[in-house]
């Protein structure tokens, strides 16, 4: 694993959820369309894949533990946001391995490239208030 490569992964798995969220077509041919632009040098592919795979089987969970932490109902956030979350939740929840400092600044990187002006301020505050909450209660 490389840190560039695992990197150009969730810039892809953002994009792949918001085009799931928003087409509604099945993640397994959204995953495909993306394989045939993916340069695989510079991507973490096996991240990308599995990422995708079980973030689209878990959302409705990530949704539920997502909305303890903010402010308005989930269909009411932005899109990308949402992907952004859900994102940032399952690696929260299920890669502990991944530091709580470079799990939020890999998330308000994703904001500030992919989202509205504002973004990265409701997504950090959004982990900074269930980083450590989830990852206590994980060990």
């Amino acid at each position: 694993m490389n840190i560039q490569t695992r990197k150009k992964a969730r810039q892809y798995i953002i994009q792949a959820l918001y085009s799931w969220q928003i087409s509604k077509n099945d993640i397994i041919d959204i995953e495909h369309q993306y394989m045939k632009n993916i340069n695989q040098q510079q991507v973490d592919i096996t991240y990308f894949h599995e990422l995708i795979t079980k973030i689209t089987l878990k959302y409705q969970y990530l949704d539920k533990i997502i909305s303890l932490y903010i402010n308005r109902k989930l269909e009411k956030i932005d899109q990308i946001e949402k992907a952004i979350l859900r994102l940032s939740f399952y690696e929260m929840i299920y890669k502990l391995n991944i530091p709580n400092k470079v799990l939020i600044n890999e998330s308000i990187e994703l904001a500030k490239r992919f989202g509205s002006k504002y973004s990265y301020k409701f997504i950090n505050g959004v982990l900074d208030k269930a980083v450590n909450n989830i990852r206590l209660k994980k060990k």
